[in-house]
């Protein structure tokens, strides 16, 4: 918020009455969050250890499995950065009905938290899952409309927000837990993201010629005109998300209470009262990101990106560098990568210490979006930045311990939260209407998931190195920290 006003009083006079806007509603987006993750620590993220536990000890994995994809398809639907993700995408495509694009993405992560919860009971390797599954992600890329590539890869990012990344995580940690198995905790969320990208190119392939009719002729529609809507016209229609979203989830509980949980009455009073905290947290935070957040961010990168492209040099710089900037701070704003920080130091016992895992998020969070950036105005093919860096990924596996690589690609889906999928993308999508990025300028959320699997498994190749190092030296002591 300091980085617009800044910017919006000084080198890019912004409407003062759009400032005003953006102000309040990032103050509306504090509150609800706040207010939304106390409600998952309270009641989602509870009953997601709990049911991944109970079914593990029923010993059925055919009911493991149907009742992971019931879980992974509602908690999808009810994640509130979908929301804000299907609204974007339909100012470029109008002709994407948000109802099914939303079931695509819900779908494809029911489908893979299937995958993945079956490879955690098979403990098959982790590195051997995620090559086959981006192998595959790749060849469906090649038949996939190329204005759909980013769509596709943003939508990964997209479904690891704040209501799905705690409880897959919970589920994952759950099935674990009952397995007594450490090192397979992590990489569920990294799995669950490659779900959403293949259904949406598949979707994409369904739709291809009206895509194609619709080409590069459709200019970019600024999300900043909606800026005159006022926080009390948007009330009723958030009300309405929000309690789509939330009820759902809340019939699962119950099914689950009566079925599998039997829970006592006070965990049931806890888990009702955090699902209350997460409706009413959910619904201001959308208010706040409908309402003025996303619209300032939208006009802040359109102006930005006009300067760039017309005057160049300082301009075009000042653009990189901004990018550069909210990169490295907006990672440590994400109430995910928090989550997952926190689970990482616990289960690792303090080996792997939050603030390197933070430094090395917030480095490779940096570079994305200045990339983001320089792609806006550039208008480059994001597959000449995608292909080999997962190509890079790929390859660093061999070399990177099991247990950072499961975190690098959890890493990657947490990295992209809602204010990735709120403000950034917004801010990338004013900048590329000015530029060269058209249409194509979906894709920040990609290189935010893909920069924390190159960052991270590079701090895994530090620390075995060092590790090795200390094995060498002191053979009889084991090392505490990196």
């Amino acid at each position: 918020m300091a980085i617009v006003l800044f910017l919006g009083l000084t080198f890019v006079p912004l409407d003062k009455g759009l400032l005003a806007r953006f102000v309040l509603g990032g103050l509306l987006l504090i509150v609800g969050l706040t207010i939304f993750l106390l409600g998952v620590d309270l009641g989602i993220q509870p009953m997601g250890e709990r049911c991944g536990a109970e079914l593990t000890k029923k010993r059925s994995l055919v009911l493991l499995l149907g009742v992971a994809f019931i879980i992974g398809f509602i908690v999808t639907a009810a994640e509130p950065d979908i929301q804000v993700f299907g609204d974007q995408v339909r100012s470029i495509f109008p002709f994407v009905n948000k109802l099914s694009i939303t079931f695509v993405i819900a779908g494809g992560v029911g489908l893979f938290i299937m995958l993945g919860l079956l490879r955690t009971v098979l403990n098959l390797s982790i590195k051997l899952t995620f090559l086959i599954s981006y192998s595959l992600l790749f060849f469906i890329s090649c038949f996939a409309p190329e204005s759909f590539f980013g769509i596709a890869f943003d939508s990964g990012g997209a479904t690891t927000g704040p209501m799905t990344v705690p409880f897959i995580m919970a589920l994952g940690l759950g099935v674990s837990s009952v397995r007594d198995d450490n090192e397979n905790s992590f990489g569920l969320t990294g799995v669950c993201s490659i779900g959403p990208v293949m259904a949406v190119l598949l979707y994409a392939i369904t739709l291809k010629s009206m895509v194609e009719l619709q080409g590069s002729a459709n200019q970019l529609t600024s999300t900043a005109a909606a800026g005159s809507v006022s926080f009390l016209a948007v009330t009723g229609h958030v009300l309405h998300e929000a309690l789509i979203s939330i009820a759902p989830l809340f019939a699962l509980f119950v099914i689950f209470q009566i079925t599998l949980l039997k829970m006592t009455k006070r965990q049931v009073i806890r888990i009702i009262i955090g699902f209350i905290y997460a409706f009413i947290g959910l619904t201001i935070f959308l208010i706040g990101v409908k309402g003025g957040f996303s619209q300032a961010g939208a006009e802040l990168g359109k102006k930005l990106g006009a300067l760039a492209l017309n005057r160049g040099g300082a301009w075009y710089i000042l653009l990189i560098s901004t990018g550069l900037l909210l990169g490295a701070i907006i990672v440590c704003a994400e109430p995910a990568v928090w989550v997952l920080s926190e689970q990482v130091e616990a289960v690792s016992g303090g080996t792997i210490k939050r603030r390197v895992l933070l430094v090395f998020l917030s480095v490779g969070t940096a570079l994305a979006i200045g990339l983001s950036m320089w792609r806006a105005v550039a208008g480059f093919n994001l597959k000449y930045i995608l292909i080999p860096g997962y190509i890079i990924s790929m390859l660093l596996m061999i070399f990177c311990p099991s247990l950072f690589s499961g975190i690098a690609f959890d890493s990657g889906g947490v990295a992209s939260g809602p204010l990735t999928s709120t403000f950034v993308l917004s801010f990338t999508l004013g900048a590329a209407s000015s530029g060269k990025g058209g249409n194509d300028s979906f894709g920040v959320i990609a290189l935010v998931a893909m920069m924390p699997l190159l960052a991270i498994q590079l701090m895994g190749i530090i620390f075995k190195m060092k590790q090795k190092k200390v094995k060498k030296e002191n053979p009889e002591e084991v090392s505490d920290g990196v």
